[in-house]
C-alpha cells in the first residue's frame, strides 16, 4: 500500500466512497455542545494573557464562538485512527489481504490496524519501539497483532518493517502518509455535518446564526453527503459550520475533513502544540516549506511527528486550509482540565489543541471577531481520542506538564531522555 498512486483521487465524493466503506465496522460518534464552553470562548482574555504575544497592549478580541465538538475519543480504539485503517484495509484485494498487513507506530494506529485486520481475519504485524507505553503494547496484542520491537529512531523503525515485509510479503499500511488514510480519516467531516445540521434543526439556540438558510432543500444526507453535489457554496445559516480546528501531526486528519469539506463553505485549520518545535505545520506554511523532522516532548504525544508527504499537498493548499495555529503546554492543560471537568468528556492532551486555539489564540480570536462580526461562528472541534491514563493524566495536572513523564519518547532503554518523533 506504500505505492501511493493505489489510493483514490483526494475528492469529497472519495470521502464519501470511503464513508460507504468502513460505515459498518465504524461508531459514528456523537458530536456534543457546551454552554460553558461557549461563554469560557466568547469572552475577552486578560489583558495579562496577551503579554508575551504580539497583541499585547492591544484590546483583547471578544469574538462570539458556539462549539461543536466531534468525540473521536468514542471511536473504537479510543481514537479516530480506526477510520483511516479500516479504510486501507478495504482497499486491498483478498490476495493481498492473504499476506497480511505491516505498520510501524507506538499508539494509535498500531491499535486500530490490529483491530481491523482481527475484524477482517488478517495477520497484522506492527512494530513499536522499545520506548512505547505498556499499556499500548498490551492493547495492541490483545487486538491480536504480532508486535515486534525495534529501536526508536525513524531509521531503525522502518529497518524493522522491511524485514517483515521481505519475510513474510506482507502489506506497509503507513499510519498517515497515504490517500486511503487520508480519506478514511476525512469521514468524521462528513458525519459532524451532517450532525450539526441535525442538532440545530432540533434546538435553533445552538447556532450562532438565527437567519432560515435559502438552501434547505440541499442540506447533508443521512450518510453525511448532499443532495445537490452542484449546489451554490452554503451562506453563514444556521446548521452550517463557519469553520472545522483539528489537531495536526502527520496530518493525515486535517488533510482528510480539509478534503472532506472541500467547496462546503466551512473554513478549515490546524491545531498544534508550540513546545520544542511541535508546529512544523505552521512554521512550515510560513516558509512555503514541509519541515522534515520534529523532535518534541510536547505532553500531546500524539502530534509529534512532521506533516507527511502527501498530507502536505493538502495541508499547503490555501483553498482547503485556511491555517495552522499552535498553543502552549499550559493552554493544552487548562483546555483538557476544562473538557473534563465541565462536559465529563474524558481525553488525551492532543485531542484539546483545537478548543485551545478556541479559548487562548489571538489571532484566531480577533479573525472571527472581525469575519464572524456581532453574529460570530459555529466551529467544529474534533475531539481526536482518549488514549491516555488516570495515572498519566493526573500527573500532568499534578505538575502542571512541566516535570511529569510523557506518555512515549521520553525515556530510552537506559533511563536517557529520548525525543526522536514516533509516528501514529
Amino acid at each position: 500500500m506504500a505505492d501511493k498512486s493505489s489510493g483514490l483521487p483526494l475528492t469529497r465524493s472519495s470521502v464519501k466512497a470511503a464513508h460507504e466503506a468502513i460505515r459498518e465496522y465504524i461508531h459514528c460518534t456523537p458530536v456534543v455542545t457546551s454552554q460553558t464552553l461557549n461563554h469560557l470562548a466568547s469572552r475577552p482574555q486578560a489583558p495579562e494573557a496577551l503579554i508575551g504575544t504580539a497583541f499585547v497592549g492591544q484590546r483583547p478580541a471578544c469574538p462570539k464562538i458556539n462549539i461543536f465538538f466531534k468525540c473521536e475519543n468514542y471511536q473504537r480504539v479510543g481514537a479516530f485512527k480506526s477510520r483511516g485503517a479500516f479504510h486501507a484495509l478495504s482497499r486491498l484485494s483478498k490476495e493481498q489481504l492473504g499476506k497480511g498487513v505491516v505498520t510501524h507506530s507506538s499508539g494509535n494506529h498500531a491499535q486500530a490496524l490490529a483491530l481491523a485486520a482481527r475484524t477482517h481475519g488478517v495477520r497484522a504485524y506492527i512494530v513499536m519501539p522499545t520506548i512505547s507505553t505498556p499499556s499500548k503494547i498490551s492493547a495492541t496484542r490483545g487486538y491480536g497483532a504480532e508486535v515486534i520491537f525495534s529501536g526508536s529512531t525513524s531509521q531503525e523503525r522502518e529497518a524493522m518493517v522491511k524485514g517483515v515485509i521481505e519475510r513474510t510479503g506482507a502489506f506497509l499500511i503507513p499510519p498517515y502518509d497515504h490517500p486511503n488514510i487520508i480519506l478514511g480519516q476525512g469521514t468524521m467531516a462528513l458525519e459532524l455535518e451532517r450532525q450539526v445540521h441535525e442538532l440545530v434543526n432540533r434546538d435553533a439556540s445552538l447556532s450562532v446564526h438565527r437567519e432560515e438558510s435559502k438552501h434547505t432543500d440541499s442540506e447533508p444526507t443521512l450518510n453525511g453527503t448532499s443532495n445537490d453535489e452542484s449546489r451554490s457554496t452554503p451562506g453563514r445559516c444556521p446548521g452550517h459550520l463557519d469553520a472545522v480546528i483539528a489537531p495536526l501531526g502527520g496530518g493525515g486528519m486535517l488533510a482528510g475533513i480539509a478534503t472532506a469539506l472541500s467547496g462546503t463553505g466551512t473554513k478549515v485549520f490546524g491545531a498544534e502544540p508550540s513546545f520544542e518545535g511541535a508546529d512544523d505545520g505552521r512554521r512550515g506554511l510560513a516558509t512555503n516549506q514541509r519541515v522534515t523532522s520534529v523532535k518534541t516532548l510536547t505532553i500531546a504525544d500524539g502530534l509529534r511527528t512532521p506533516v507527511g508527504v502527501t498530507n502536505w499537498t493538502v495541508i499547503n493548499d490555501k483553498s482547503k486550509v485556511q491555517g495552522v495555529f499552535a498553543v502552549t503546554e499550559e493552554q493544552i492543560l487548562s483546555a483538557m482540565k476544562l473538557v473534563i471537568e465541565r462536559m465529563k468528556v474524558f481525553v488525551e492532551p492532543s485531542a484539546v489543541v483545537g478548543l485551545a486555539v478556541c479559548l487562548y489564540d489571538e489571532e484566531f480570536r480577533k479573525m472571527v471577531e472581525e469575519e464572524g462580526g456581532e453574529e460570530g461562528w459555529d466551529v467544529g472541534v474534533i475531539l481526536s481520542g482518549g488514549n491516555t491514563t488516570l495515572e498519566a493524566a493526573s500527573g500532568l495536572f499534578a505538575t502542571g506538564g512541566k516535570e511529569a513523564e510523557r506518555a512515549e519518547g521520553k525515556l530510552g532503554k537506559k533511563g536517557e531522555k529520548v525525543a526522536e518523533n514516533v509516528a501514529g
